[in-house]
């Protein structure tokens, strides 16, 4: 009986150790493409799901999306035709040597084969090298409807190729040192309020981290040098911060949406125009970093600023007032929803330290009482020219009135 169970005992231990053999890390070193996480995703699926091409595997085989495939399989020819290699065999042997590599890239297990991943990766990443050079035979991206899509679907952190393979391809097709690098033809890439700068935005991983790198680099806020030790403070919202005091002014000296500024009791914010598909990439880019860069959040920072700012749309329409804000969806309470669902189920680890003492700074101002009765007496009585008058005449007549008494009294005495 004791030999049954050693035996048994044996079995389930050489079933344990082939588990643990066959066991794979949830990621590699090298993931850098992520299925956004499920409490995230739900908030507004829409925002992390392509509309008029799949790129990678992710979304690969998507029904609404296969109408699609045979663009990109003709712009994938013409690139390859035109390419100074002008060989097949060499892109796919080229994608073929790089083929696991790709496939770390991605933080769910691929169901392709190899061959079938090699395929995918091949056709999508050519078809984005033809665009980008816009020398494709098909003029159907070039309408203005799929154009604006397309460009915002190469954004979407579901929907990307990993940058080497790009790189690789390109430098395939074109060796010589004469032509333009790749990252030329990529500003195309990057969303409105995003603009390319002349720093070196360092190591590309796709599309999604370029844009959030050219945003980082575009900021004032010295990200190299801002530790993030600062603690996530709460802040009232804007309308409240008014009737305590703060001044609110465009932030006129940078275009970049981080750079937030506290002079005095007045915070400047830089203006920020939101369109339809600003969602989309804010919630692209804070997915990205949520997932692979959570101890350099920034844009998560800004975000959770944002949020604290904007309840309702009267915080909406301070903003808007003071020129801050650029509404183009047209309902002031659409902008404060859209702020509000970015934070939903977004981590935070400590705030980088500029923010934690531009909230510090305005909190410390608004709990002082002396402030808050100026702002009250300058917002009752003083908050038009006539009524400033008005105040100010009543001041005077309690004045001459208080002094016509005191001289009554002492002409008695």
């Amino acid at each position: 009986m004791e030999d049954d169970e050693s035996h048994k005992a044996d079995d389930i231990s050489i079933k344990i150790n082939e588990m643990w053999e066959k066991a794979q890390p949830l990621h590699t070193d090298e993931c850098c493409i992520y299925r956004v996480p499920h409490e995230i995703r739900k908030i507004n699926e829409d925002a992390y799901t392509p509309k008029v091409v799949s790129i990678g595997p992710f979304h690969h085989g998507n029904e609404k999306l296969l109408k699609m495939e045979d663009h990109k399989r003709l712009y994938c020819k013409q690139f390859i035709e035109r390419s100074k290699t002008n060989k097949l065999e060499s892109f796919v042997n080229c994608v073929q040597e790089l083929e696991q590599k790709i496939r770390d890239c991605y933080s769910d297990d691929i169901k392709l084969s190899k061959e079938e991943h090699i395929m995918v990766i091949l056709v999508d990443c050519c078809f984005i090298l033809e665009h980008l050079l816009l020398l494709g035979p098909d003029v159907s991206f070039r309408l203005p409807h799929l154009s604006h899509y397309l460009k915002y679907d190469l954004l979407l952190i579901e929907n990307q190729v990993p940058f080497f393979v790009l790189e690789e391809l390109y430098n395939l097709a074109f060796p010589s040192t004469s032509n333009p690098p790749l990252l030329t033809f990529t500003r195309y890439i990057l969303p409105d309020g995003i603009s390319p700068g002349n720093k070196d935005v360092g190591r590309i991983v796709h599309f999604t981290d370029l844009a959030r790198k050219h945003l980082l680099l575009s900021s004032a806020l010295s990200i190299s040098e801002c530790s993030r030790d600062g603690q996530v403070t709460h802040l009232d919202s804007a309308t409240k911060l008014r009737e305590a005091g703060v001044k609110f002014e465009v932030n006129e000296d940078s275009k970049c949406l981080l750079d937030l500024q506290l002079s005095g009791h007045t915070l400047k914010i830089p203006f920020f125009r939101v369109v339809d598909t600003t969602e989309v990439v804010l919630r692209n880019l804070l997915a990205f970093e949520q997932c692979h860069c959570l101890n350099e959040a920034y844009l998560t920072d800004y975000i959770c600023v944002i949020d604290f700012l904007i309840d309702t749309d009267k915080d909406v329409d301070l903003l808007i007032k003071k020129g801050i804000i650029k509404n183009w969806l047209g309902d002031s309470n659409a902008v404060a929803k859209m702020f509000n669902g970015l934070a939903v189920n977004i981590l935070t680890s400590n705030f980088n330290k500029k923010y934690s003492c531009i909230l510090k700074g305005l909190n410390a101002f608004c709990e002082k009482p002396w402030n808050q009765k100026k702002a009250s007496l300058k917002r009752d009585y003083c908050n038009t020219q006539w009524r400033t008058l008005a105040s100010i005449a009543g001041i005077v007549l309690l004045l001459l009135t208080i002094v016509q008494t005191v001289f009554s009294i002492l002409q008695v005495l």
